[in-house]
């Protein structure tokens, strides 16, 4: 058995890496094209002399067989149809057409953004928000690790803050921002911003003690200990822990995007799934998902050439 803790073969670690998005896919292709897995409904090619039912429609294929074997029954011409999945679960291929065509079809309504500016506005929507939060629970929490009286009077309060759900604020941001990106990006803030301050201060108190008290030692000032020693220290750690908080940021847009859009990647979503096209649904699903693997694997990049003097910082 492998362990955690065990080095493994680079190209080993590779494949394993890879395997983990090819199980997933071939779960979804052997549920999607092999009928004998699921295909709860029936596709309609031929209504036959059931009148009710429709050309293209989707029916539980129980109901189905019930139908046509009462019109074999009554020597009449029996409905055709083919073994299909629900409609909200479309196949793989469907998906990856719809990656592409999700950025060169045009909006179906004129006045409409099209796909790409859709994502690019929730991208914009997302990074403004988390560098607010970032600008305050950054230095926040590195005080309040550094220093307990700061720490007893901020803490308790943020311990507090954190178990409000955000999306609560909605309607009050609403009032105060109005209804354009400003309480989306409210949202997100208040999302992230009280568990960055406690994460980055739980990773602040776990720099070495002795390294601080070596610096009084030689008659450094509290100033100097946290400028010199503390954040250097702590840097790798919390910019890990940033890398981890974006993706809440990403979390909580989906829910932020709710509140009076008529733009952004949330809006797509919404009226792909209104008119029952959920291959785009998914591949918007996806995109957001390989966007931010995309962002995660640059940060992790540049994490390690910023603290490459901290060997395994960045993982």
């Amino acid at each position: 058995m492998s362990y955690v803790n065990t080095n493994l073969n680079p190209h080993f670690k590779r494949l394993l890496g890879i395997g983990s998005f090819i199980i997933p896919l071939l779960i979804w292709a052997a549920v999607s094209y092999l009928p004998f897995i699921w295909h709860p409904q029936v596709e309609i090619s031929s209504a036959g002399s059931v009148s009710y039912l429709q050309v293209g429609n989707r029916i539980d294929k129980a109901i189905f067989y019930s139908e046509a074997q009462q019109a074999v029954n009554q020597n009449a011409e029996a409905p055709q149809g083919q073994l299909v999945n629900p409609i909200y679960l479309p196949a793989p291929h469907q998906v990856a057409i719809a990656l592409i065509t999700a950025f060169t079809s045009p909006p179906a309504q004129a006045d409409t953004p099209w796909f790409h500016q859709s994502l690019w506005h929730s991208i914009k929507i997302v990074f403004s928000a988390f560098l607010i939060s970032s600008i305050i629970g950054i230095p926040l929490g590195i005080l309040c690790g550094f220093s307990q009286k700061i720490s007893l009077l901020t803490e308790p309060f943020v311990e507090f803050f954190r178990y409000l759900p955000a999306p609560a604020f909605g309607a009050l941001l609403v009032a105060i921002l109005g209804i354009q990106d400003a309480p989306k990006i409210g949202i997100i803030v208040i999302g992230t911003l009280f568990q960055q301050v406690l994460i980055i201060a739980n990773t602040t108190r776990l720099v070495d003690r002795s390294l601080i008290e070596a610096g009084f030692t030689l008659g450094t000032s509290k100033m100097k200990s946290l400028l010199y020693v503390v954040i250097p220290a702590a840097s790798p750690e919390i910019y890990r822990n940033l890398r981890v908080l974006l993706g809440w940021a990403w979390t909580y847009l989906i829910v932020a995007e709710l509140i009076g859009s008529t733009s952004g990647i949330t809006w797509f979503i919404t009226q792909q799934a209104r008119y029952q096209h959920f291959d785009n649904v998914y591949a918007a699903i996806l995109i957001i998902g390989l966007i931010g693997l995309g962002f995660d694997l640059l940060l992790k990049k540049l994490g390690q050439l910023i603290f490459k003097w901290k060997t395994g910082a960045i993982a």
